[in-house]
């Protein structure tokens, strides 16, 4: 009589095993819970790599739109070099100190008053 196993022995070990079985099952989801937390947080791929390449893109949109500015700034000086006589004139002027045969250049000292 020893070899069947009494009811309430076996519903204990019944309960006993869907414990068991609950404890791993929860132990696993939440394992594989803190490593794709972790992994999206953290991996190669991740949050953080995420923010540092989008401040990356920001800084270097506004590094383009500056050198666009400054391109279209220069493209516009030189038109007005190829093409512009006044401008030409006024440049040598300033840049050179060029000066017509009829004219003189008068240069002041600054006494940094």
């Amino acid at each position: 009589m020893r070899s069947r196993i009494q009811p309430r022995n076996l519903r204990q070990q019944v309960t006993v095993e869907r414990r068991r079985r609950s404890i791993i099952f929860f132990t696993i989801v939440t394992l594989a819970f803190f490593y794709m937390v972790i992994t999206l947080v953290l991996g190669n791929m991740g949050f953080l790599k995420y923010t540092t390449l989008t401040k990356t893109k920001n800084r270097l949109d506004t590094e383009i739109s500056t050198l666009d500015k400054e391109n279209e700034a220069l493209k516009t000086r030189v038109s007005a070099l190829k093409d512009d006589n006044f401008y030409i004139e006024k440049y040598a002027r300033e840049e050179y100190g060029l000066a017509k045969p009829d004219e003189f250049i008068f240069q002041f000292k600054d006494d940094g008053r």
